[in-house]
């Protein structure tokens, strides 16, 4: 088993800054090739307080502030205009950094791209349904028209 701190967050795994538990192959193989962890070390325990204290500058306070941002960010759908062909398929997909982008330019709240989770890779027009965590206990549904432009 290899000890590590994670970076970013790994959903079913932990936050920046935790200190977990892996698979040798899971850690050599994923996590630290995709700079998602650092190896755990006593000198590296610093590093830890630090990504925390990043991280409680960035999350949403309370979970109520979480709420209601939750609340306003699907009481809309957003559009996010993508380069298609004819047929409606994208050249590329849609990123989690459009789709920030999208949600703020709306005028909704500012969403970390790392929060959003696409199921599938958005590469069709038309409309789609995406995640946000903004609270460890809330997470909203966010209503896409990708359209082309």
């Amino acid at each position: 088993m290899a000890k590590l701190i994670l970076t970013h967050e790994v959903t079913g795994l932990g936050e920046p800054g935790d200190v977990v538990e892996v698979k040798d192959g899971y850690a050599r193989n994923y996590l630290i090739p995709r700079s998602l962890a650092t190896p755990w070390t006593k000198g590296a325990e610093s590093q830890v307080s630090a990504i925390r204290k990043a991280r409680k500058s960035r999350e949403i306070a309370s979970r109520d502030d979480a709420q209601a941002a939750a609340e306003s960010i699907q009481s809309r759908t957003y559009t996010v205009s993508a380069h298609a062909g004819e047929s409606g398929r994208l050249f590329g997909a849609v990123t989690t950094a459009d789709i920030a982008a999208a949600v703020q330019a709306a005028g909704g709240p500012s969403v970390d791209k790392r929060k959003i989770e696409i199921g599938q890779p958005i590469k069709q027009t038309g409309e789609h349904t995406v995640s946000v965590r903004l609270h460890p206990e809330v997470s909203a549904k966010i209503e896409l028209d990708v359209v082309a432009g």
